[in-house]
């Protein structure tokens, strides 16, 4: 097998960490269309029509109370910065639109990390603690891997996997 130079190397990994963003990014579009379960969405929306229904965001869904999963428009989530374990409301119209809200922000705290790009997946490391964004954050505050940002976490969950981008520095 013929050695590959490290330049060309270097390229391709470029280029499949773009093609690997590209299709993280059609896959949240994708989630906030027609959410994580394409067979039976239209069913579920029919059957929840008119009703109100509560849960918390989960980084980029809202669990319902029941343990049913919503799609947030990621674009929504990132100019709302909604940050993991806010309470939502979703209410389902007559036609099948949702339509959500916050009704109960968590406490928050901000910190500074560094953004990085791994397996097509946006973070932010913070000390030894790292915390994934949605790619439509990344999109919306026009900030790129190695940049220093300000991120929303929860105030009083060690265990958060999730920000909200604040703004970059």
């Amino acid at each position: 097998m013929a050695e590959i130079p490290d330049k060309q190397l270097e390229r391709f990994r470029n280029l499949v960490g773009k093609a690997n963003t590209a299709l993280q990014a059609a896959e949240e579009l994708l989630t906030s269309i027609i959410g994580d379960d394409f067979q039976g969405m239209d069913t579920q929306r029919l059957e929840e029509a008119g009703k109100v229904i509560e849960g918390v965001f989960n980084g980029q869904n809202m669990v319902a109370d029941d343990g049913k999963i919503f799609p947030i428009q990621a674009n929504y989530a990132s100019k709302s910065r909604l940050v993991q374990g806010d309470r939502m409301k979703l209410t389902i119209s007559d036609n099948g639109s949702f339509t959500y809200k916050q009704i109960g922000p968590i406490e928050r705290t901000q910190v500074i990390g560094l953004l990085s790009l791994q397996d097509g997946r946006y973070y932010v490391q913070v000390g030894s603690k790292r915390y994934q964004v949605l790619i439509a954050s990344v999109t919306h505050h026009k900030v790129k891997q190695g940049d220093q940002i300000s991120i929303t976490i929860p105030q009083d969950n060690p265990d958060a996997e999730w920000a909200a981008i604040e703004s970059p520095l």
